[in-house]
């Protein structure tokens, strides 16, 4: 048996796809605050105050093509250390789902915010307290509901539609998968709440990494019945 090659070897071993791993997420981390930083420029110049809740949203429209790129490039990264291209492949996942991502996250953001501006001025509106508790359920149901489109969104070419009906139909078909994008979200909102408000930007390429760990069986049960 011949033994490997030194270049080869030096790219298949665990320190080489730990390096190749690190490498990957602060590449693509970097690609997607890029990809984001008009809108990211544009939050630092508004206040926290609930009437600029609307212009937030506007702000934030670029960041899902960019975080539907990255999902792409972790999905796709190369684990060798000689062979890596995660810009290579953001560029991709640029160009294949900036639209489709766009299409599903410009209404989830505009029912988001519709649901956060009601709860800012909720005293004003008369309703009876239960309410604010099931606008918050149906808050949160929909950020894991764009959790599942993000992936469905980045890795497949379905629809909008068929996306967003794939993504409704997951919540509940895989429920682990669910449970690990919610606690993503509840991770991420404690160490925002606690630490710093920079810390999603920071950790972006991280935590869109574990989601797609998480989201394996949907990944799995989408190639495997939904596509030829």
């Amino acid at each position: 048996m011949t033994s490997p090659t030194p270049s080869a070897a030096f790219g298949i071993g665990p320190l080489s796809r730990a390096a190749a791993l690190i490498h990957t997420l602060v590449t693509v981390g970097a690609l997607l605050l890029l990809a984001a930083a008009p809108g990211l420029a544009g939050l630092l110049l508004l206040g926290p105050d609930p009437a600029n809740l609307p212009l937030a949203a506007l702000c934030l429209l670029p960041l899902g093509p960019a975080a539907s790129a990255a999902v792409y490039a972790l999905h796709h990264r190369d684990r060798d250390l000689t062979d890596l291209h995660p810009a290579r492949a953001y560029r991709r996942g640029w160009r294949l789902n900036a639209l489709p991502a766009l299409r599903l996250w410009t209404p989830l953001l505009a029912w988001l915010t519709v649901i956060a501006f009601t709860l800012t001025h909720f005293s004003a509106t008369g309703l009876p307290g239960w309410w604010a508790v099931l606008l918050g359920a149906v808050g949160l149901g929909s950020l894991l509901w764009g959790a599942h489109a993000l992936v469905l969104t980045s890795l497949f070419s379905f629809r909008t539609r068929d996306t967003a009906r794939l993504a409704a139909y997951f919540l509940f078909r895989q429920p682990r998968a669910t449970l690990a994008a919610a606690s993503l979200l509840v991770l991420t909102a404690a160490g925002t709440a606690l630490l710093t408000e920079a810390l999603p930007a920071l950790l972006a390429a991280p935590l869109l990494l574990s989601l797609l760990h998480g989201s394996r069986a949907v990944i799995a049960e989408t190639e495997r019945d939904f596509t030829a």
